[in-house]
């Protein structure tokens, strides 16, 4: 039996539960990945339709309209034009907010007249009655020449009904809703003249936008038929003012709004939510719950993947028999990967937490409140989506700031918002707050702890804005651009949408940076266990002649330890070590802190799992966890390693340096050029180390 397989894109206004429909249809069956040639992303997932036809579903960045102000817009236009592209769609279904139609049915109209076979989707159906809105589906149906679906992913109906209308796909009318020549009768008769085997509607998204993908030269059609810039800015308003008429008459009749029998609590709640004082309080509080959360609900759980891996770690040494493999797992595989998992609640929380306001339609809130702030310092207000998304990860911010149409105020935001705390920074947050800070709360609430934590993302909040405002002065940013975003109904967040993205953020940082890290380890491993001087090979000897000379007696595991800490210090990764120390001695590093240092250049998340592989290496004590094993570490004049000075110097070091090749690679991407990654690694390198240095002479 064949299996038939179709491609399905959906599109839509942002804010309309496109992200939800498409959740519904494919559940965890997820690809994520870029665009070719650009980084723009997008998630493409599978869903089994019948028992012979697939569906391949591709969910296209949000749009208003195949006008691009944007290459995220573009996006969408270049796929709807190019049926050579291999995610050419069989069919589109665009998705619309019921209490949005008016705005919406724009894009589908465009969508419609390039007679591509076309589901409209009436999502969010569930508030109708709320909302007091009633739909003539059967009047609609005719007007906009299309199959209608009313669904509600909160409520969970509809989407069988979807599914079953995307089977039947090949019945759907391609007949579109306007007329192309409407638009200007004597400009497309020419156009038709011209190319008669061209759809009109596709002529002219090809000559009003940077697009090449008909079997024609994009030249000749403009050098034969583009009137100048303002006359073609006139026909695309006539075009929007035609859709818009037509969009009118249609829900004359097929919409009706009884505002009296409405019970909408929303406005109520914005006023609150968005005050110029409330709002910010009411932020700051969210803010506080949620950091208080992440260490609070994730001390159990981390507790217990710790001792589970120093468990493991302590198993295999003692089951497994003695040598360079045995050594390997038990002293770098295994320390280096529980550096890192053991994160893994602190950073599901995080993301926990993103997903709910998301959901909630909470963050829209946070946007609009921030773009006051955002505006005196030359960002866009667009700039507060990629500085909010850093805090998951820098790189698909930087991406994100492609939507600010302003060069100069979208370099800025790829500038700065490195300095937003990410989540690749909590796991070397976490272990140096828990080293540093008691377990101890204020009024019996406030957790010493979470308010650290928050302090660090409100620092590198700060900061990020302190370097736009001296960029912005730098750079003279003399144009402006509009903020305009849409603020979408409250509601309460499907817990299917918070689980797949908690799960799938969680997999892709877990396995993103466990490759590094497990990679990291077993060179790690062999750096800090094998030497070619003598003093390494004769450890035991030379300790043991050290002490007899200092009239010492030691027990064979006080020997033990001393011999594996000279081993340690004599080895490959020690003399890289001893080298770079007197450069970090200042900011109060040993040698130890100044390996992981370094390595976390590679990501930052690898500076906990690289201490916990030089910890390990040599180590009989196996049965002690990271944290306990850097905490009994002192220097040779017995003070701690960890003390407040340094854990406050690393926590300012970490908040403010460029410890992320992958960000300054895609800095480079973005820009084009070398040049401001390297002023990107420079200035933040050095005010790092700044900083770190004064915080530790002065703490120390």
């Amino acid at each position: 039996m064949s299996i038939q397989n179709i491609t399905v894109a959906l599109i839509g206004n942002p804010n309309t539960g496109k992200t939800s429909v498409f959740n519904q249809l494919t559940g965890l069956k997820q690809q994520v990945g870029n665009y070719p040639g650009i980084t723009v992303e997008k998630k493409l997932g599978f869903c089994k339709l019948t028992n012979t036809i697939k569906a391949n579903i591709l969910d296209l960045p949000g749009t208003y309209s195949l006008n691009a102000s944007s290459i995220d817009e573009n996006v969408v236009i270049e796929l709807l034009l190019n049926k050579n592209d291999k995610l050419f769609p069989d069919i589109a279904v665009v998705i619309t907010d019921v209490e949005n139609l008016k705005r919406n049915l724009l894009l589908f109209t465009q969508i419609k007249d390039l007679e591509i076979p076309t589901i409209l989707v009436i999502n969010m159906a569930d508030r109708m009655k709320s909302k007091g809105i009633s739909l003539n589906i059967t009047h609609l149906e005719e007007q906009l020449k299309t199959k209608i679906v009313l669904v509600s992913t909160r409520k969970g109906y509809g989407i069988d009904e979807l599914k079953n209308q995307i089977v039947d796909y090949k019945s759907l009318s391609t007949e579109p809703c306007l007329n192309a020549s409407s638009i200007d009768e004597e400009y497309f008769n020419k156009l038709r003249k011209a190319f008669p085997n061209q759809l009109l509607y596709k002529l002219w998204l090809v000559i009003t936008q940077d697009v090449n993908f008909l079997n024609l030269e994009r030249n000749e059609i403009r050098n034969s038929f583009t009137k100048s810039h303002s006359d073609l800015k006139r026909l695309q308003q006539k075009e929007t003012i035609k859709r818009y008429q037509f969009i009118n008459e249609t829900l004359k009749i097929g919409l009706t709004i009884d505002s009296t029998n409405a019970t909408d609590l929303r406005s109520k709640l914005d006023k609150v939510l968005t005050h110029k004082i409330f709002g910010y309080a009411i932020f700051f509080a969210i803010l506080l719950l949620i950091f208080q959360s992440i260490f609070d609900w994730s001390s159990v759980p981390m507790d217990f993947i710790d001792a589970t891996f120093a468990d493991l770690a302590n198993y295999a040494k003692t089951h497994l028999s003695e040598g360079e493999f045995t050594n390997l797992i038990c002293e770098g595989i295994i320390p280096g990967i529980g550096g890192i998992v053991i994160f893994i609640p602190q950073i599901a929380f995080l993301f926990m937490f993103i997903s709910v306001l998301e959901e909630s339609g909470y963050m829209s809130r946070v946007v609009f409140l921030m773009d006051k702030i955002m505006r005196r310092y030359g960002l866009s207000g667009k700039s507060v989506v990629p500085l909010i998304s850093g805090t998951a990860c820098a790189i698909p911010a930087i991406m994100s700031a492609r939507n600010i149409e302003n060069w100069k105020e979208r370099l800025i935001t790829i500038l700065v918002t490195p300095f937003i705390t990410c989540s690749a920074r909590l796991p070397v947050y976490a272990i140096l707050i828990a080293l540093i800070i008691p377990n101890k709360r204020l009024f019996g609430v406030l957790s010493l702890q979470g308010a650290t934590l928050m302090i660090l993302y409100l620092l590198g909040f700060g900061m990020a804005i302190f370097s736009a405002y001296i960029l912005n002065k730098i750079l003279k940013v003399k144009t402006k651009s509009y903020f305009i975003i849409e603020m979408p109904n409250y509601k309460l967040p499907l817990f299917k949408n918070v689980a797949i993205n908690v799960i799938e953020k969680t997999k892709s940082f877990v396995f993103g940076a466990g490759k590094i890290i497990l990679a990291i380890s077993i060179i790690l491993w062999y750096l800090g266990s094998h030497s070619s001087n003598a003093s390494f090979k004769n450890a035991e000897k030379i300790v043991a002649e050290k002490a007899k000379a200092e009239g010492k007696v030691l027990e064979k595991s006080e020997l033990e330890n001393i011999t594996s800490t000279y081993k340690l210090e004599n080895s490959y990764i020690g003399k890289i070590g001893k080298t770079i120390e007197p450069a970090i001695r200042p900011l109060g590093y040993d040698w130890k802190i100044g390996i992981a240092v370094v390595t976390s250049f590679a990501a930052r998340e690898v500076f906990v799992g690289t201490l916990a592989t030089i910890y390990s290496v040599g180590n009989n004590n196996d049965d002690s966890t990271i944290k306990s094993k850097m905490q009994a570490d002192v220097r040779a004049d017995g003070t701690k390693i960890f003390n407040f000075a340094t854990g406050v110097s690393l926590l300012l070091f970490y908040a403010f340096a460029m410890q992320c090749a992958s960000t300054l690679a895609i800095t480079k991407k973005e820009t084009n050029t070398w040049k401001w990654p390297i002023i990107q690694l420079v200035f933040m390198s050095g005010f790092a180390y700044i900083t770190a240095l004064i915080a530790y002479q002065f703490l120390k």
